[in-house]
């Protein structure tokens, strides 16, 4: 049964209250470790974000960061066949160099470039979902757990976003991280998970959940304030199938849920309208610098709304690249490039690049040989994380060999990674302000790669 005072932050964008009971509920008696943390984290004055772009499809990274010098190249360029970017068109890095390669980036990651080499962003190299440390021989030899649904876009894009990857999780990494740093708010009635992209599960966690909006603001509730809202239980049949105290019951608390949503929505967007206008401009035509636009509008918002701590989730999609990968590449990664190029701008003029930290994922890496015109779901691959405290000018984890059939090639060029999930969010996680003995309850599998009571960042990433 759906409890009647359900809170404001418990609205996920315009979900039924029967959904989010249910979900609040079953997520809650999985998760009491972390509301028992949760009442530890004292509240501080200092603000930190993450904003999550899922490039949703599976990106062909092994085209965004590119073997540039010779021999890479040419072991590059033999399996990738006609996918293979021209040497000369790969642009140049500050500091290219990784496991004895000479890297570059796709020709179209201009501004990318430039973060890059100003020491704003870095590249982690063969990421990929893992249950626990994996090679080749435990892989083919089934020694190990593996994530389930391996290349399949359902499962690993839930995975990406739960960072557990041997069941189906309720609740993502993102909303369990929510969980135990939302006391660090003042604010209870405005989620601190902000969604570009609508109900996601990277954000859901057992006492948080996301709060959806659009590149022009809250979205707010259709209909609020006209009359019969309830005509709903009528059209669905409901007085005949339950009797008048679960009819009755069933309005009040839909009632109480739109109210508080809309009251949320009215208390964002006041905050919004109360900011001055940004100096720095985004493209109108670049559907991911609006949303990104409308990120940094909510961070300058902050202090109006009484955040801390906040998470952004972001959607671009369209990565499925099993035809014309180079023409779509050639676009899209410029769409991604601009839009990054522009948030970093902004995040400048209000003076928070330090405390805001952009970072990638998506569905899996694609298999490094052709089918023809494009390339096939596959595992490992390669991210970007940006930020004034991000220690940039680096490639982070270990580039691998290219050549067919090398200790990394689980077929077809499916690259396993050398890199797990949990690695990469463990450095976001204790950046944000989780603390090490709760990393376990935010990232459950993490302690199978480093281990327990580490204080920073396994990779060294993140700054202070």
């Amino acid at each position: 049964m759906c409890n009647p005072k359900i809170s404001r932050r418990k609205f996920m964008g315009q979900a039924s209250c029967a959904a989010i009971g249910t979900s609040t509920f079953m997520s809650s008696l999985m998760n009491l470790n972390l509301l028992n943390a949760a009442a530890s984290y004292r509240q501080n004055n200092d603000y930190k974000a993450l904003v999550c772009i899922l490039l949703a499809g599976g990106n062909d990274s092994y085209n965004m960061l590119v073997p540039k010098g010779d021999p890479e190249y040419q072991e590059y360029a033999g399996i990738r066949s006609g996918l293979a970017l021209d040497q000369e068109d790969i642009l140049n890095l500050a500091q290219p160099f990784n496991n004895g390669k000479e890297l570059g980036l796709h020709p179209s990651l201009t501004e990318v470039r430039d973060l890059y080499d100003a020491g704003n962003l870095a590249f982690l190299s063969n990421v990929g979902t893992l249950v626990e440390p994996t090679d080749l021989n435990s892989y083919e030899q089934q020694l190990v757990s593996l994530p389930k649904g391996l290349f399949s876009h359902s499962d690993q894009i839930q995975q990406w976003q739960t960072s557990i990857p041997n069941s189906i999780s309720p609740t993502g990494w993102g909303g369990r991280m929510a969980d135990v740093l939302n006391s660090l708010n003042t604010n209870q009635n405005v989620s601190m998970n902000i969604s570009l992209s609508g109900v996601n599960i990277f954000q859901v966690g057992s006492q948080v959940f996301p709060f959806s909006i659009s590149p022009n603001g809250s979205i707010g509730i259709n209909g609020y304030g006209q009359p019969a809202p309830f005509n709903v239980i009528r059209t669905m049949g409901i007085d005949s199938l339950l009797d008048q105290h679960y009819n009755n019951l069933f309005q009040v608390v839909y009632g109480d849920t739109v109210k508080n949503a809309q009251s949320s929505h009215e208390e964002f967007s006041a905050a919004i309208d109360a900011i001055p206008p940004l100096i720095t401009p985004f493209s109108q035509n670049n559907n991911l610098s609006r949303d990104l636009e409308m990120v940094a509008k909510t961070i300058a918002a902050r202090d109006i709304l009484g955040f801390s701590r906040q998470t952004f989730f972001i959607t671009f999609g369209g990565w499925d690249h099993h035809d014309e990968v180079l023409n779509n590449q050639l676009f899209m990664l410029g769409v991604v490039s601009q839009a990054l190029n522009e948030f970093y701008n902004a995040l400048t003029e209000l003076g928070v690049t330090n405390d805001v930290t952009t970072f990638s994922i998506s569905d899996f890496g694609r298999t490094l040989s052709s089918n023809g015109n494009g390339s096939d779901h596959a595992w490992g691959g390669h991210h970007m994380i940006m930020g004034g405290a991000v220690n940039g000018s680096n490639i982070y984890g270990t580039y691998p060999d290219l050549y067919e059939g090398n200790p990394q090639d689980v077929g077809r060029g499916r690259m396993l990674p050398t890199l797990s999930a949990d690695e990469y969010f463990a450095e976001l996680a204790l950046w944000f302000g989780v603390d090490s003995a709760d990393l376990d309850m935010v990232l459950p599998n993490v302690h199978n790669f480093i281990p327990q009571g580490t204080m920073t960042g396994p990779l060294g990433i993140m700054g202070v």
